[in-house]
């Protein structure tokens, strides 16, 4: 068996010898033979190909305990889980750009240079389904306080509607943006607290008058239309998702996987060391804002939810053709939406 000194092979596979001698400690890569007077380490020319895959494993950031579950897989096996493993650096890498775009927009904001006050005009409306034997979900529309939740268990009713609860109190005065999502923050441990059984989703938006503070946790949606375009603005917190992130599911099998519907995250059972997603949407006039339960996103494609926003004159309009679209697509759980528009403040009458 040919073999080569720890100096030789460090520069054939590009690892150092430091690294070496880590990796023989850590078992990860040990050395074919050892000297037994010297303690100088050996290895044999076939022991290349693991240490430059580990080399390169390294250089992608992979942490070495992972590194070893590779090394010990057949190769279709390995690439799978090199490929789990970047989507997931991927999924968090985004998660870190929008953290970086919020607080470097957060910090750079300067207030409108115009003097137009702009408003909301906003409706809300929920549904049982014709499936479910009772609803679930909470929808709530307020001159600032945007909230959809969506309970679960044998108590998901009073659990969505607590959660919800909480978050009014911050319906009845102005907000500065500076700290609305700390404000938030605190509505979501006010509302984990209020949730004494089973639990719920909540995804909440919080007008200042020219911002809206989302705070989002579990899989009920929201959504922005602007110039004609959708985007989701959340996150769904649900096993099938983490599948997604991780290239172990795409999204096409998601939909008819048996565990579509398990949450991650959620409000439970009076605990409140969950954290929910946090950010601040700068609002345009013209701008739509769809709120909704799983209901509606699980039945109704992303593209007719945009052709139903988009067509639908005023948020009432909306509400109701997006709950029709629900109903006709068999309605199998309860559904919730809540639509409001960012418009320039004439004085006129909100739709509720």
């Amino acid at each position: 068996m040919e073999m080569l000194t720890i100096g030789a092979f460090a520069n054939a596979c590009r690892l150092s010898p430091k690294a070496l001698r880590l990796y023989d400690e850590l078992e990860l890569l040990r050395p074919a033979r050892v000297d037994p007077e010297t303690g100088y380490r050996y290895y044999a020319v076939a022991q290349l190909e693991q240490a430059r895959l580990v080399a390169w494993l390294r250089r992608i950031g992979m942490p070495l305990a992972r590194i070893r579950r590779v090394c010990a897989l057949d190769d279709a096996s390995a690439a799978q889980e090199i490929r789990a493993y970047w989507a997931r650096v991927e999924a968090e890498t985004a998660g870190r750009r929008e953290l970086v775009a919020f607080l470097v927009n957060h910090l750079s904001y300067t207030p409108r240079k115009d003097t137009t006050m702009l408003e909301l005009r906003y409706s809300a409306l929920s549904d049982t389904g014709l499936v479910r034997p009772a609803n679930q979900d909470t929808a709530h529309a307020g001159a600032r306080v945007l909230a959809v939740a969506d309970g679960f268990g044998t108590n998901g009713a009073p659990a969505s509607t607590a959660a919800v609860e909480a978050l009014k109190s911050l319906d009845g005065e102005p907000l500065p943006g500076g700290s609305v999502l700390n404000l938030l923050e605190d509505a979501v441990r006010g509302a984990a607290r209020a949730v004494q059984d089973d639990g719920t989703t909540l995804t909440a938006m919080v007008w200042t008058g020219s911002q809206l503070g989302l705070v989002h946790i579990g899989d009920s949606r929201a959504y922005l239309l602007r110039d004609g375009e959708l985007f989701r603005i959340t996150h769904d917190h649900t096993m099938v998702q983490s599948m997604i992130d991780e290239g172990r599911l795409t999204p096409e099998e998601a939909v008819a996987h048996p565990q579509r519907a398990l949450l991650l995250k959620a409000l439970t059972g009076g605990a409140d060391s969950v954290v929910p997603d946090l950010r601040l949407c700068d609002a345009l006039p013209g701008d739509r804002y769809l709120l909704c339960s799983d209901g509606l996103s699980t039945v109704v494609a992303d593209e007719e939810l945009r052709r139903l926003l988009g067509s639908a004159p005023a948020p009432d309009a909306a509400v109701r053709s997006l709950i029709e679209a629900a109903i006709d697509a068999g309605g199998p759980d309860n559904v919730s939406c809540v639509v409001a528009d960012v418009v320039e403040a004439d004085g006129g009458q909100r739709l509720g």
